[in-house]
C-alpha cells in the first residue's frame, strides 16, 4: 500500500504537525506530510480523527467469498435453538443407552442367551463397526439434505431398533437382538456428528463451546444411564430364566417407548437452521453459493490438513480408549470383585457423571478463553495420570478407591470429547462441522474397535492389569501427537475479524513503517 492510499483512508487532516499542533496558514504543509532528508514520509493524524467513526473496512480482504457482501449481512439468536439442543440430547442419550446395556452385565446376558463374552462384545464393538463404512454416506447426507433430515434418520432408527430388541426376549433369539443392536448402530451414525453442526448452525459464538459440550453431554448422560439401570432392572437371576427374560423385556420395552416420544418430538422441533444465522462465521457461509460446494474437495481438503490429521488420530486414541474401557468395565470390575454387578454398574456411572461435568466445565472455558490447544492437551495429560492410577489400584481390594479412580479419570477423558469437536472444527473451517466430527468420530470408532478386541483378549488371557497398560501405552502417544498439533483458530478468526481488521487500521507501528 502506497503513502498516498493510506492518507485516503485514514483521513489525515493538512493542518497537522508532528507534534500535534495546529498550523493554520501554513502552505508548505498542506500535503499532510513532509519529506525527510532520507527520502522517507512522516504521516501526522490528528487524535480527534482517529475518535471519529471509521467507514467499515474492506471485507475483499477476507479469506472468504462471501464475506465480500458483509454489510448485507444480519445475526440473531432464537428461544427455538435450546429446545433443537434439549431434543438431540435426549434422543443421542437412548442410542448411547442402547449402545452400553448389554456390556454393563455381560455375565447376565452371557447366561440367558448362552453365548460367550466375546460375542456380548460385539454387541457394542458393532455400534464401532458399523460407523466407519457408513460415515461418509451420513456425513453426505448432512450436508446435502440438512440437519433435520439426518436427525430424523437417527431417531427413526434408534426407535425402529428398540422395537426390534423387544422381539428379542428369549434364550434361542440371540440374533434377532444382534439385528436389532445393529439397526440403533446405524442410527448412531446419524447422530454422532451432529454436536459441532447444531451448536454452530443455532448458537452464537460466545456459546458454541458450551453448546457443542451441551450436546456431547446427552451421549455421556445416555451411557451414566446405561451403567446405572441395566443392573437394578435385571439383576442376575441364574436359576429363573423366566424372571430373567421378564426383566430384560421391562428394559427393552421402556427404552422402545422413550425413542418413540422422541422421534416425534423430532419430528415437530429440529428444523435445518434459524432464519438467520446464530455468528457471523455462519453469515459468511450462508452467502457463499451451494453449487461452489464440494463435498469430495471438502473431503480432501481435510486430510491434507495436516494439523487436522493429527487431531484425527490424537482423538482416535484418547475416544477409542474411552470405548474400551466402557465396554470391558464389568470384566475388568468382577475378576477382581466377584458378584459386584450393581457397583460396578455405579462405578460406570460415577466414570460417566464426573465427565459429564468435564465436558460442561470444558466447554464453558473454551467459550471463554478460545485456548483450544492449551486445553486440550492439559486435559490429555491429565487423562493419562487417570488411566494409570486407574489401572495400578484396580486389584487394592476396595471398592470405594475404584470409585474415586474411575471418577477422576472419567472427569478428563469424557471430558475430553466435546474439546476434540471443537477443535476440529476451528482448524478446519470453512469445511462443514459434520464431516470433520464425522472423520473424527469414525477415527474412534476404528481406534474402540481395535483397542477393545486387543484390550479384551489381554484380559481374558491375562487380566485387567496387561490390558490396560496397553492402553495407557497409547495415551502417552496421544500426549505427543496433540503437543504437534498448530493451533489456528480460523472460524474464531472470522468472527473477530472486523474487530481485528479495525485495530489494525488505528496501529500507529504500521503507520510509522510506510513509505
Amino acid at each position: 500500500m502506497v503513502a498516498g492510499e493510506l492518507l485516503q483512508e485514514q483521513h489525515v487532516l493538512p493542518d497537522s504537525t508532528p507534534d500535534g499542533g495546529g498550523t493554520e496558514g501554513n502552505t508548505e504543509e498542506e500535503s499532510g506530510y513532509k519529506e525527510l532528508s532520507n527520502g522517507s514520509v512522516h504521516i501526522t493524524l490528528d487524535p480527534k480523527t482517529l475518535e471519529q467513526e471509521l467507514p467499515p473496512p474492506d471485507e475483499k480482504e477476507a479469506m472468504l467469498p462471501g464475506e465480500q457482501n458483509n454489510e448485507a449481512l444480519e445475526t440473531r439468536l432464537y428461544w427455538r435453538r435450546f429446545a433443537v439442543l434439549a431434543v438431540f440430547s435426549l434422543y443421542s442419550l437412548v442410542n448411547a443407552f442402547q449402545w452400553i446395556q448389554y456390556s454393563i452385565i455381560t455375565n447376565i446376558f452371557m447366561d440367558y442367551y448362552n453365548v460367550s463374552s466375546i460375542a456380548i462384545d460385539w454387541l457394542s464393538v458393532v455400534y464401532m463397526v458399523a460407523y466407519v463404512p457408513l460415515i461418509f454416506p451420513a456425513t453426505w447426507l448432512l450436508d446435502k439434505k440438512g440437519l433435520r433430515m439426518t436427525a430424523l434418520l437417527g431417531a427413526g432408527l434408534n426407535a425402529l431398533g428398540a422395537w426390534v430388541k423387544c422381539a428379542s426376549v428369549g434364550p434361542g433369539l440371540f440374533w434377532v437382538t444382534m439385528s436389532a443392536q445393529i439397526i440403533c448402530s446405524v442410527a448412531q451414525v446419524f447422530i454422532l456428528g451432529l454436536p459441532s453442526r447444531i451448536a454452530s448452525v443455532w448458537f452464537g459464538p460466545r456459546e458454541v463451546s458450551t453448546a457443542c459440550a451441551t450436546a456431547v453431554l446427552g451421549n455421556q448422560l445416555g451411557v451414566a444411564i446405561g451403567f446405572l439401570l441395566p443392573p437394578v432392572l435385571v439383576p442376575n437371576t441364574a436359576d429363573d430364566k423366566d424372571l430373567m427374560g421378564h426383566n430384560i423385556s421391562i428394559m427393552f420395552y421402556g427404552t422402545a417407548g422413550v425413542s418413540t416420544l422422541l422421534f416425534l418430538l423430532t419430528i415437530f422441533v429440529i428444523k435445518d437452521r434459524p432464519p438467520l444465522p446464530p455468528s457471523k462465521a455462519q453469515a459468511v457461509l450462508s452467502t457463499g453459493p451451494a453449487e461452489d460446494y464440494s463435498y469430495k474437495k471438502s473431503i480432501i481438503n481435510l486430510f491434507k490438513n495436516k494439523p487436522f490429521i493429527l487431531l484425527l488420530v490424537s482423538y482416535g486414541i484418547m475416544t477409542g480408549s474411552f470405548y474400551s474401557v466402557s465396554t470391558l468395565l464389568n470384566q475388568m470390575i468382577i475378576t477382581h470383585y466377584p458378584g459386584e454387578e450393581l457397583n460396578t454398574g455405579r462405578i460406570g456411572l460415577t466414570l460417566v457423571v464426573a465427565g459429564m461435568f468435564g465436558s460442561i466445565l470444558c466447554g464453558i472455558w473454551l467459550d471463554r478463553t478460545k485456548t483450544y490447544k492449551l486445553t486440550t492437551l492439559i486435559v490429555y495429560v491429565l487423562s493419562f495420570i487417570g488411566m494409570v492410577v486407574f489401572t495400578f489400584t484396580l486389584n487394592l481390594g476396595n471398592l470405594l478407591v475404584i470409585f474415586f479412580t474411575a471418577g477422576v479419570l472419567g472427569f478428563f477423558m469424557t471430558g475430553y470429547l466435546p474439546i476434540g469437536f471443537e477443535f476440529g472444527v476451528e482448524i478446519t473451517y470453512p469445511e462443514s462441522e459434520g464431516t470433520s466430527s464425522g472423520l473424527l468420530n469414525a477415527f474412534a470408532q476404528v481406534f474402540g474397535i481395535i483397542f477393545t478386541l486387543i484390550q479384551g483378549q489381554l484380559t481374558t488371557d491375562y487380566g485387567p492389569l496387561s490390558g490396560n497398560i496397553f492402553l495407557c501405552a497409547w495415551i502417552l502417544l496421544g500426549i505427543v501427537l496433540t503437543a504437534l498439533i498448530k493451533s489456528d483458530l480460523k472460524r474464531h478468526g472470522v468472527n473477530m475479524s472486523s474487530i481485528n481488521k479495525g485495530q489494525a487500521r488505528l496501529n500507529p507501528a504500521n503507520l510509522d513503517n510506510m513509505k
